[in-house]
């Protein structure tokens, strides 16, 4: 096994993964970057090597497929590496729970926004537990933390991993392991562009917006505080205890008018 912390970042090859994987390498920790794009991921991980010096494995998978956090997690023990620092990051905008009729493409989304996060969190949270120190971000959202009219899948997936990471937190207090999930709000990044949601971006107001940078900092100090959740931007944060009031919930729910 390797000495040297190692922390391993999925859907590392574009936006708040990439943020994730450069921080995380200017805090010394080697890397393994996973994300479906191979090529994009190559690149990444050559321009970290350059920057900062610090050891980076890249692991080409699809994560909507079952199979694959087992198969990270043996690639990881084959090349005797432990991940002490664990970033659940992968994602995507997904699809209509009622108007997309596929049920193979929801199951695809299902998995890849909490069965591989849970099956992730399974394969390797016990090596942080008996080493005695672990980090695991789980990339939630501000849209985990309300209902609204939607497409039905995006921020229920979120509001799993919300309870989730709360709950690990919990059992394992004391172990040295920290679980905390991350709730962004709107962050520019390329997820976007890559989800087809650059004119909603572009109609909405600046201030809502916040720099990947700002919130993946906020992210790496709250997970070493301890916080089991935490809403990345003082507006977010502000506004979230509105979100839970059981006073002002109701607010909240706006209706559809279909």
């Amino acid at each position: 096994m390797s000495d040297s912390k190692v922390a391993l970042v999925t859907g590392a090859s574009a936006g708040l993964g990439i943020e994730f994987a450069r921080q995380l390498a200017q805090q010394g920790y080697g890397l393994v970057l996973v994300a479906r794009r191979k090529e994009k991921l190559d690149e990444v991980a050559a321009d970290i090597r350059a920057s900062h010096g610090v050891a980076v494995t890249t692991i080409a998978a699809d994560l909507s497929d079952p199979a694959s956090p087992e198969r990270i997690f043996e690639q990881v023990t084959a090349a005797g590496l432990r991940v002490d620092f664990l970033v659940n990051n992968a994602g995507a905008a997904g699809c209509d729970l009622l108007q997309d009729k596929d049920w193979a493409v929801q199951q695809d989304f299902f998995q890849l926004m909490m069965l591989s996060v849970a099956h992730l969190c399974h394969l390797f949270i016990p090596g942080m537990r008996k080493s005695g120190f672990g980090r695991v971000i789980n990339i939630a959202s501000v849209a985990g933390r309300v209902p609204r009219v939607g497409g039905c899948n995006y921020g229920p997936s979120k509001a799993y991993l919300v309870a989730l990471s709360e709950d690990l937190s919990v059992t394992l207090h004391g172990s040295g392991v920290h679980v905390c999930a991350l709730c962004p709000g709107y962050v520019h990044t390329d997820f976007h562009s890559t989800a087809d949601l650059m004119d909603m971006k572009n109609s909405m107001p600046k201030w809502l917006w916040y720099d990947a940078s700002t919130v993946v900092s906020d992210g790496l100090k709250a997970v070493e505080k301890g916080r089991a959740v935490y809403l990345s931007g003082r507006l977010y944060r502000w506004v979230d205890p509105f979100f839970q009031s059981v006073w002002t919930r109701r607010f909240f729910r706006v209706p559809s008018r279909h």
